[in-house]
């Protein structure tokens, strides 16, 4: 156990850095050190928090949705829970899931764990699988729909034409593709504003950064750094945190400011969350790790 705890210490510390003079260091809270919250999963992802700060978060191969308390609890939210992958809280507090057993999109009632799902068809065929999921301040839902072929699908090939991004209008009545050029979409976020969607192409190894319109359709397409990503979150500061081999840190300019190292063989999301949402949730392969932080989440629920 000391060694474990000295080599998860090493491993922040040599890539964060202990001068403050060190841009992603200063994003941490004084004396900050990566902490594995649970472990015993076999594959995490989707990591969003409640207006409380309560992070839910899958286990997708296990079929379930798990919930870590801000009073450091671990439950089991909903099980089966449709191969949840990606999720993200509406500003009603409902939980939207990407369903990925069912090529669906999903929306919970928390209260009392009622499922509603939104779509899962788009102009005539399923989708190819909702992956990753973030919902604009009007209700606007932005989701990507890349291929990963699962053990537990019937279908062999794609059904979409190609791996895209989706909006779905607040009001529901409007499913349309505004992204077709990548070559697979993953990670997706946006500001807190609801002026830039980033949408990493993970097989390209690049983020994109587009303006958001005032009808929900995107506009200018700018290269924002040169990662993909699986997951992905902002803070307050405008600065991006992607997910693969750790937790890459860019600020608003694309910058690389550092990684934060986590001792698993793949880092699949990331969410801010626990009271005022001023920690980093990292869905990590087998495990949920946290680090505190000085500056706070940029979307309350992503």
């Amino acid at each position: 156990m000391k060694f474990c705890l000295l080599f998860i210490w090493f491993c922040v510390t040599s890539t964060v850095g202990a001068q403050s003079s060190d841009p992603l260091a200063s994003l941490l809270a004084p004396g900050a050190t990566l902490r594995k919250l649970a472990d015993g999963f076999r594959f995490t992802e989707g990591p969003t928090a409640d207006p409380e700060g309560n992070v839910y978060f899958t286990d997708q191969p296990n079929n379930r949705i798990l919930k870590w308390s801000v009073s450091e609890e671990l439950t089991t939210f909903l099980q089966p829970a449709g191969r949840a992958n990606g999720m993200c809280f509406d500003r009603q507090g409902r939980l939207i899931v990407c369903a990925d057993e069912t090529n669906a999109l999903w929306r919970i009632d928390i209260t009392n764990r009622t499922v509603e799902v939104l779509l899962w068809l788009f102009e005539g065929r399923p989708l190819n699988g909702p992956n990753d999921v973030w919902v604009a301040p009007n209700g606007d839902v932005y989701f990507t729909d890349p291929y990963y072929q699962r053990p537990w699908w019937k279908h062999k090939e794609p059904p979409q034409p190609g791996q895209h991004v989706y909006r779905l209008s607040a009001d529901g009545r409007l499913l349309q593709r505004v992204v077709d050029d990548l070559l697979q979409p993953n990670g997706i976020t946006g500001t807190p504003d609801g002026k830039t969607l980033f949408v990493a192409d993970i097989r390209a190894g690049k983020t994109y950064a587009y303006d958001i319109q005032s009808d929900g359709s995107l506009g200018r397409k700018r290269l924002f750094c040169e990662a993909g990503s699986d997951g992905m979150t902002v803070d307050e500061q405008g600065n991006l945190y992607l997910t693969g081999n750790g937790v890459l840190v860019f600020d608003r300019q694309g910058k690389h400011l550092g990684t934060i190292q986590v001792p698993e063989r793949w880092c699949a999301n990331v969410s801010f969350g626990g009271r005022g949402h001023q920690t980093l949730f990292i869905t990590a392969s087998t495990g949920l790790y946290a680090i505190s932080m000085q500056t706070r989440g940029g979307n309350p629920f992503k």
